[in-house]
């Protein structure tokens, strides 16, 4: 990962992103994708889409998207005495969330809070056994009463945790919004290392909107632009850490390559051609049973039409929907190296459909 390419990954990770107001990220991917991309194409509620025409148009198209909401929180209510009350944007995590700085995005511009939490010195034993729901939690902005506070926010704000990016020892990072900034970084790069490589394919590279509350971008999206096959790059959870419970059974570490999932959704023939076009490239990839669903984009995708051939590629990430989650950036290199180089192996392929 060069320094273009990192900066362009920290001004994705420095922006948030909450489903349903994605406008600001979105903008950061489209200006980066623009330098590259033959086309930039977005719908009525932000999806981006970026073409490059490889192979005047002989085919295959392939979709590589990600997702590019994160979780968080809203403005719920502002009670009497000038506190807000929240509620969740999609799966946020009650047991991380209190005592945390957070940024109320305004209109007007950001307005800073703090999660409420009690001190040590007054919690009795009882309040150790379970955390309070996200409704239950407030954000401390500081105002004296209602009236105040009913000037800096409004109900519908989004908020977000406020942290920074950190670099950690070798080539990890931790981050907020890491799910799922990692995967349009991934699907952008694709696109851009497809364009080097003078790929035959037609390739679209997709950020996508609302993923976290229910996939609903991708389908959007695999209706409109409906391709020959569609890679959604998402996180999924790394087992190599002392909180990975240990009645789970996973393989996945961070730092050994982007993760093939199997089973229902993932497409066998998708499947097959990429980790064929990894040992081709020589490129290390992880394997992940998925036998109901992935719980990501491709979901979506795969439904759409009469079927779109779909796989979900992960990178493991530590601590999920947590404001400290850890990748390695290696992982997020090899993933677009591999999607790239999908791009140029597949271009003669008619079709993914398997063979009865």
């Amino acid at each position: 990962m060069d320094d273009s390419q990192r900066a362009f990954l920290d001004d994705l990770l420095a922006t948030a992103s909450p489903s349903g107001f994605e406008t600001t990220a979105q903008r950061v991917w489209i200006d980066y994708v623009s330098e590259f991309a033959d086309e930039v194409q977005t719908d009525e509620y932000g999806n981006a889409v970026a073409v490059y025409e490889g192979g005047e148009g002989e085919g295959p198209e392939l979709l590589f998207g990600g997702h590019a909401d994160e979780i968080g929180f809203m403005v719920a209510s502002v009670d009497d005495d000038g506190f807000v009350r929240l509620t969740p944007i999609g799966g946020a995590d009650r047991t991380v969330s209190k005592g945390q700085h957070v940024v109320v995005h305004t209109d007007d511009g950001p307005v800073n809070g703090v999660v409420g939490q009690t001190a040590i010195h007054l919690r009795g034993a009882k309040d150790e056994d379970e955390p309070e729901n996200i409704t239950e939690q407030h954000v401390d902005i500081g105002a004296a009463d209602e009236e105040e506070a009913e000037e800096l926010v409004e109900v519908g704000d989004p908020i977000t945790v406020a942290t920074d990016v950190h670099d950690l020892q070798g080539t990890r990072v931790a981050a907020r919004g890491i799910d799922n900034r990692v995967g349009i970084w991934v699907a952008a790069e694709a696109l851009r290392r497809a364009v080097e490589r003078d790929a035959e394919s037609t390739v679209y590279a997709v950020s996508t909107v609302q993923e976290e509350v229910g996939l609903k971008g991708a389908r959007m999206v695999g209706y409109d632009v409906h391709p020959d096959a569609a890679v959604a790059v998402d996180v999924t959870h790394a087992s190599d850490h002392p909180a990975y419970p240990s009645d789970l059974h996973a393989e996945i570490e961070l730092g050994e390559g982007p993760v093939v999932a199997r089973g229902s959704t993932n497409h066998p023939e998708l499947v097959a051609a990429t980790r064929d076009a990894a040992d081709a490239e020589e490129l290390d990839v992880q394997l992940q049973a998925t036998g109901v669903y992935t719980g990501t984009d491709a979901d979506a995708f795969y439904v759409q039409r009469d079927g779109i051939p779909s796989l979900n590629l992960a990178l493991p990430n530590r601590y999920m929907h947590t404001p400290a989650e850890v990748v390695d950036t290696d992982d997020l290199d090899a993933a677009a190296d591999l999607l790239a180089a999908l791009a140029v192996r597949e271009a003669g392929r008619e079709g993914f459909a398997v063979d009865l």
